[in-house]
């Protein structure tokens, strides 16, 4: 048994218990900058060099997955399922989650696309009325049943779940009934700061801007594309008020369709459209030469239709490292992997910063005998720690009952005596070009 290090009162208090996570030192736009990006890089290989590898614990392996994830699915959708299947493969992806757009007649449990295919499992299930839904059997009939209906009819097939989706959208929404909800999602990240995508979109009208876009995106890809994440402030406080009278697990929404691939395309000699893979030409954004005069040289000797800049933002294997959903279970295989996120054997990832594969989050008696692991109920006895170990250094911080209790920095084992019942989660921040970015959230250990 490994010996952990025990850290005192006076190490562990840092801050108060109202205390709010880390703040942010440079706003997205500054994150753009091929200074920061190349800083921002140099951390990461600091982290990834310095990684520990942490032996599973018994019974349990660490499955890499991901949740809300399109392909074949929409107008907008620009990515197929061969396509996923082979990113995922490239990212060390175990599970997808699909999360089709519901599309009647079509019913989304697809027999084509379930099971594992060359390594990887694929579990079907939709994206509709606010839910990721994942009935283990078809329920295309019954659809159009109220919400309250629909929830009941998902979880009522053989391990079926449901997630409520896009919290930002719904942040009241009654968790009556649900497996959980997303606690982070890559689109809410865009869908607060569009003005930085449109900073990036229009880089593709000059040349030199083009230039540094196309190093920025060869050198660091992810750093790149991690440039808007943030603090999911808006899902952790649903998921905290809601964790305190009933069990919900949080997952990653990866929200992924590879329609980020941004374009400029010629429409006559006075004017361009830029948009995406996904667009018509009567959806894009038409930009005059006379207001970006770069697009001149740009289109010598091109004509109209002609695409004159192209850069790829979103390949799925980007968002799959971005973050990741990382499941605890004996076996990969549809019915285990239901039973452990039922279970909230759950921890969310961004493991494009240091690959999170090993995190642990127990609960512990005085004998160091381990008690309950994240998402299981247990009994409060006085004498019981909470046990952290981490593949990094990082800044720890302890929430209990949707505040923080304690805080450590710069600790990979940590172990952290409990007086009291309360629902304890772990969220572990990594420090990237001096400012600290959220790396991992565990599911909470509810101790009655």
């Amino acid at each position: 048994m490994r010996i952990m290090l025990i850290l005192s009162i006076c190490c562990i208090l840092i801050g108060s218990t109202n205390a709010e996570p880390p703040s942010r030192k440079y706003s997205n736009v500054e994150r753009l900058k091929l200074e920061r990006l190349t800083a921002v890089h140099e951390s990461v290989t600091a982290f990834k060099q310095k990684r520990r590898v942490i032996p599973p614990i018994k019974g349990f392996n660490d499955y890499k997955c991901i949740f809300h994830a399109h392909a074949e699915d929409s107008t907008h959708t620009g990515g197929t399922l061969p396509e996923m299947l082979q990113e995922a493969k490239k990212a060390g992806i175990h599970a997808i989650f699909l999360s089709d757009h519901f599309r009647p007649p079509r019913d989304f449990i697809d027999g084509r696309w379930r099971g594992m295919k060359d390594g990887v499992l694929f579990v079907p299930g939709s994206e509709a009325r606010g839910f990721l839904l994942y009935p283990s059997k078809s329920i295309l009939p019954r659809m159009d049943l109220k919400a309250a209906e629909l929830v009941e009819t998902v979880i009522n097939t053989e391990d079926g779940l449901i997630f409520l989706s896009h919290i930002e959208e719904r942040p009241e929404h009654s968790m009556a009934g649900l497996t959980g909800l997303e606690i982070y999602n890559r689109h809410w990240d865009a869908k607060r700061d569009m003005a930085s995508l449109l900073s990036v979109a229009l880089k593709l009208t000059d040349p030199q801007s083009l230039q540094e876009l196309e190093k920025a995106l060869e050198l660091y890809p992810d750093e790149l594309f991690a440039f808007q994440c943030d603090y999911p402030d808006v899902y952790l406080k649903k998921w905290d008020a809601e964790t305190l009278s009933k069990r919900l697990t949080g997952v990653a929404a990866n929200d992924c369709h590879h329609n980020q691939i941004m374009l400029v395309k010629i429409l006559d000699e006075k004017t361009v459209l830029l948009g995406t893979n996904v667009d018509l030409d009567k959806d894009m954004r038409k930009i005059s030469v006379e207001l970006r005069p770069g697009l001149k040289s740009m289109m010598a000797g091109k004509k109209p239709g002609d695409i004159v800049a192209k850069i790829d933002l979103d390949p799925y294997h980007r968002s799959f490292k971005n973050s990741a959903t990382h499941i605890l279970a004996p076996s990969l295989d549809e019915t285990t992997l239901r039973k452990a996120l039922k279970a909230g054997h759950v921890y969310v990832s961004h493991d494009w910063m240091c690959d999170t594969t090993g995190f642990q989050f127990t609960l512990q008696n005085g004998k160091g005998e381990m008690q309950a692991i994240m998402g299981d109920e247990t009994k409060y006895t006085p004498g019981k720690r909470l046990v952290a170990e981490l593949p990094a250094q990082a800044l720890v911080r302890i929430i209990r009952n949707g505040k923080e209790l304690q805080k450590v920095e710069g600790k990979v084992q940590i172990s952290i005596p409990i007086d009291q019942p309360g629902v304890y989660r772990l969220e572990a921040w990594l420090k990237l070009d001096d400012e600290y970015r959220p790396w991992i959230y565990s599911n909470p250990i509810y101790v009655k």
